[in-house]
């Protein structure tokens, strides 16, 4: 891969001994992937921020680390609500580690924006067209396929890296000829808005890491394609999809899947929620303020018998203190900063319900509990018992 003598001499460490670690992991991550030079970046969203997740080792690494970020830069879903963790029920030990690990970020100039919906709070952090380096699933999802821009999904030491050093290797989705279509969709259903999210779910299990090219009988909104693009990143590892109208040519012989209503509602079935689910918990990936909106409205004259978790970032929570004022009225709670899928509060219940393809994709495994699936109606019938806990049908 070739350097210039910028980066020729970070890599020496004639630029302090961080850089040197830095330009190290995107020379092995360009060497491996064929990379031929370093690209920069309009902006990075750095993973590995839960002490659920990266543990003691990886608090000791950040730590080490020394200088500044040089782009804008925001981080992935930490462990609790940072300001709330107490009525998480957070252990007072993780809350400090988990303090820690912000706190390191934050020296290094990361904004301590936890949110996998970066998109949401920084609509400049990505344009058509901008080289990234993100990390998160299904931001590099949106990243690639609603907004157009070009990253791709980064690991948490590759994405602090090109935080530091400004630039990521040129490979994979940085590149056209990567962007073409591998498998062609054919959506043969009238999909509601809670029925992207298990559309994700069912192709990202069929086309892994490819890369779908979707016929829909309409256009789906831009909260229905975040629902999509979340679940085929969890189910499969689809970084980017893309439409029929505006996609390139897929290749002679490239593998056509027609998704029926059948199917999805075969899906619902098999998740539905039982009576014995004893959380519900939306906003994964973070609720937007629309998203927001409709809660409110859903929650309006009614109080959750449930624990009832709505998740969002603290930049789109501070835009609209009135309505979170109004969902918490309810008693459900507006965390901040995390999700259910990274919080070790997760961990004491039996079942969760979620509205998310791609929580039902990983709360099984990464929080060792049921799982159930609803749209957000569904969801908050569930959680206020107006209608009891059901297999959905």
């Amino acid at each position: 891969m070739h350097l210039s003598r910028e980066e020729e001499e970070a890599l020496q460490g004639e630029r302090g001994e961080t850089l040197r670690k830095a330009m190290e992991i995107l020379v092995a991550l360009g060497d491996i992937y064929g990379a031929d030079r370093l690209i920069p970046v309009r902006s990075v969203q750095v993973a590995g921020v839960s002490f659920k997740t990266i543990g003691e080792a990886g608090l000791e690494w950040i730590s080490d680390l020394q200088g500044k970020v040089v782009v804008p830069s925001v981080l992935n879903p930490a462990g609790m609500d940072l300001s709330r963790w107490r009525e998480m029920k957070i252990d007072e030990k993780f809350a400090n580690k988990q303090i820690e690990i912000v706190d390191a970020y934050r020296r290094l100039g990361i904004s301590p924006d936890c949110t996998c919906t970066p998109y949401q709070i920084r609509p400049d952090s990505a344009r058509r067209g901008d080289h990234l380096a993100w990390s998160e699933s299904s931001a590099v999802s949106f990243a690639n396929s609603v907004i157009g821009a070009k990253t791709n999904r980064e690991g948490g030491p590759s994405a602090l890296a090109a935080a530091l050093v400004g630039k990521t290797p040129r490979y994979g989705y940085h590149l056209e000829e990567n962007r073409v279509p591998t498998h062609k969709i054919s959506v043969e259903a009238d999909l509601e808005a809670s029925d992207f999210g298990l559309l994700g779910y069912i192709v990202g299990r069929e086309v892994g890491e490819g890369v779908p090219r979707f016929t829909f009988r309409r256009r789906p909104k831009v909260y229905e394609l975040k629902a999509l693009g979340a679940a085929m990143a969890a189910s499969g590892s689809v970084a980017l999809y893309r439409f029929e109208e505006d996609a390139p040519a897929a290749p002679k012989g490239t593998e056509e899947i027609t998704v029926t209503e059948s199917d999805i509602e075969a899906v619902r079935e098999e998740n539905g929620a039982d009576d014995d689910v004893d959380i519900v918990a939306v906003g994964c990936p973070h609720s937007s303020q629309q998203e927001l909106e409709n809660l409110a409205r859903l929650l309006d004259g009614k109080k959750v018998k449930r624990e009832f978790w709505i998740c969002t970032a603290r930049g789109v929570a501070e835009r609209c203190p009135r309505l979170v004022e109004k969902i918490e009225g309810s008693g459900a709670k507006v965390f901040c900063d995390t999700c259910m899928v990274v919080s070790p509060a997760s961990d004491r219940y039996e079942k969760m319900m979620v509205n998310s393809g791609k929580a039902l994709a990983y709360v099984p495994g990464l929080c060792k509990i049921k799982a159930a699936y609803g749209s957000a109606e569904e969801c908050v019938k569930v959680a206020t018992g107006k209608a009891a806990a059901r297999r959905v049908s």
